[in-house]
């Protein structure tokens, strides 16, 4: 299949890092997180374009911008991550068709394996799309407001979702909408189509694919960055 397009939400604070500066624009192995980010995506044979939404007055971006080989574009995006997302879905250029599979991919998870986007593209496009994910093996506790364990959930059938996540363009962007029109906060693209009537496929992917939310993640981050591509 033709190359596709990424969407790339940055648009985010990330308070749980801690500091003033927006965590994707935090040092990771000597250049800011996001760089590294879209160095791994940009890298992919399979992706043709990278759209990158960014927070409205986001002064950060213009010192770090490059081509990265890659046609790259940026869109200014809003308070919550479908509104950015629906922002780079309008943002693409006028030869992704509405029928084309678009990866969205976050800004926070620069350790994503070539292998994996290869075999989501791959398995994704055969039905309506899907996302990378790791089947639920830890002991998963339900605990009161106290933090004290109240029982064992069962783990069958049960996924962590990652990220790049696949869909069509129309359909995404239509399902999205709907969200934003019904007031619903989706934690990702993959909850909007399934709101839509959609049953994404889970395609399993490398545990390490991790997203860098705390300070202490950014130390893993390296490591892996180091072992992975």
């Amino acid at each position: 299949m033709a190359g596709l397009w990424c969407v790339v939400p940055a648009a985010g604070r990330g308070m749980r890092v801690g500091g003033p500066m927006p965590k994707q624009y935090m040092d990771l192995a000597g250049v800011p997180m996001i760089e590294r980010t879209l160095d791994r995506l940009a890298a992919h044979p399979m992706i043709e374009g990278l759209v990158v939404v960014l927070a409205a007055g986001d002064e950060r971006w213009e010192g770090i911008e490059r081509t990265w080989g890659k046609r790259l574009l940026a869109a200014t995006g809003g308070d919550e991550r479908c509104d950015s997302v629906l922002a780079g879905l309008r943002a693409l250029p006028p030869d992704v068709r509405t029928d084309d599979f678009v990866l969205v991919h976050d800004a926070a998870r620069p350790c994503v394996r070539h292998e994996d986007i290869t075999r989501l593209i791959e398995r994704g496009s055969a039905v309506d799309g899907g996302l990378l994910g790791a089947p639920l093996r830890d002991t998963l506790k339900r605990s009161d407001s106290m933090s004290c364990s109240q029982g064992t959930e069962p783990r069958d059938y049960r996924w962590r979702a990652f990220t790049p996540q696949m869909f069509r363009r129309g359909q995404l962007a239509t399902a999205l909408q709907r969200a934003v029109d019904t007031n619903v906060k989706v934690s990702d693209e993959a909850m909007a189509m399934e709101l839509a009537g959609f049953a994404p496929l889970l395609v399993e992917g490398a545990e390490d694919n991790i997203k860098v939310t705390t300070a202490a993640d950014f130390a893993l981050a390296e490591f892996l960055l180091a072992r992975t591509t």
